[in-house]
């Protein structure tokens, strides 16, 4: 589990089969074999540790799924360990398991901030309400004006300087996971909604069906 507040920026030092190499500095600090790393928001388990760099181990699914398969030697990567009990929670609920791949659709300044907006795939959209949570490569954003499948995010220079946003253009690729809590509600609806007539009746009364 994961909160979508980036750690620091890695960079990919090489990539051999499966295995991703990644330099890195402030995450190194107590990580341990078998820990679980947030890389461009995708959940990758350590496999190896060295004094500037881990190695974790990238599944056909993760390669297909997700960005990883473009990086490249001198990519740079969001970098987040996994939460711990106890901490302090900035961002939401984000689990590493990234539901599709969208694009940058537009990068608009306004004034200190920048309004960024993002294509999503269909599968993606569906989850995605106004002022509701976003992992993009990892990173939790605030959903600004969805509509259909492209969503904004109003972004400070800050988060941009922190993160690969810094180097991202119109029409790169970005990882995308839409929040657990409004896909576990979505789902619960739908299924619900081929239940019994007592749910539905419930569901009604509440306004969700």
């Amino acid at each position: 589990m994961f909160t979508g507040i980036i750690e620091e920026v890695g960079a990919v030092a090489q990539r051999a089969g499966s295995d991703l190499v990644i330099m890195a500095k402030r995450v190194l600090g107590d990580l341990r074999l078998g820990d679980s790393v947030a890389v461009e928001g995708v959940c990758l388990t350590v496999t190896a540790l060295h004094d500037d760099r881990f190695v974790a181990q990238m599944s056909p699914e993760t390669l297909h799924r997700t960005t990883l398969g473009q990086l490249k030697s001198g990519s740079a990567v969001n970098l987040e360990r996994a939460m711990t009990m106890g901490g302090r929670f900035g961002g939401h609920f984000v689990l590493g398991h990234v539901d599709g791949v969208g694009r940058v659709a537009s990068i608009q300044p306004q004034g200190e901030f920048s309004l960024w907006r993002f294509q999503a795939p269909g599968d993606v959209a569906k989850y995605i309400i106004p002022k509701g949570s976003i992992a993009v490569d990892g990173m939790s954003l605030t959903v600004v004006e969805p509509s259909g499948d492209t969503f904004g995010a109003a972004i400070i220079p800050a988060t941009i300087n922190a993160t690969t946003l810094k180097g991202k253009r119109v029409g790169d690729a970005v990882n995308l996971e839409a929040d657990m809590i409004g896909k576990y509600l979505h789902h619960y609806i739908n299924v619900s909604k081929q239940g019994n007539g007592v749910t539905l009746d419930f569901l009604s009364k509440h306004g969700f069906a």
